[in-house]
């Protein structure tokens, strides 16, 4: 199934084209802001969580796990609910986020010494210092920021909800 145009241009590999564009922000002095996440069943906690992500700084990368590494965290059996192409191009219709890139690994440490930050975001459920990356972020002068999570709403949740 073909991504819509404008959607699919926000989502990236970890290669020389998201190089390209981390180097054009860069040139443009565009403060970075990384968080990371399985994002299965997009709600308001969700939301809110990015857009306060991405009024940290000029452009929000999302590191947006794949359907393996969702399955390897056992969050349960039958996570992820939706695929990561599908979890990916909603994602990409927020205006809040400006790329996508799915790691497999079982932490986005990888991919944030790739990005190389100038902020990395998680919620408040961590302490800074034990937020993966945190060393990376902070030998090069950026910020590690825990942000207040929406009380009452989870993927988690709304799954037993459903459940009944």
């Amino acid at each position: 199934m073909p991504y819509h145009k404008k959607l699919s241009d926000k989502i990236y590999a970890k290669d020389h084209t998201l190089k390209r564009l981390l180097n054009l922000w860069s040139f443009q002095n565009k403060k970075v802001v990384f968080t990371n996440g399985c994002f299965d069943i997009l709600h308001r906690g969700h939301v809110e969580y990015l857009c306060h992500a991405r009024d940290l700084g000029d452009k929000l990368i999302l590191g947006l796990n794949t359907d393996a590494s969702v399955k390897r965290l056992g969050k349960s059996p039958e996570r992820p609910i939706n695929s990561e192409d599908t979890r990916a191009l909603i994602l990409a219709g927020l205006e809040c986020v400006d790329a996508i890139v799915l790691f497999d690994e079982d932490t986005p440490l990888e991919l944030i010494t790739f990005v190389q930050p100038d902020v990395l975001v998680k919620g408040n459920d961590y302490k800074a210092e034990e937020i993966v990356g945190y060393d990376v972020v902070k030998a090069k002068g950026g910020e590690v920021i825990t942000i207040q999570l929406v009380d009452g709403f989870s993927t988690t949740k709304l799954i037993e909800k459903m459940k009944g």
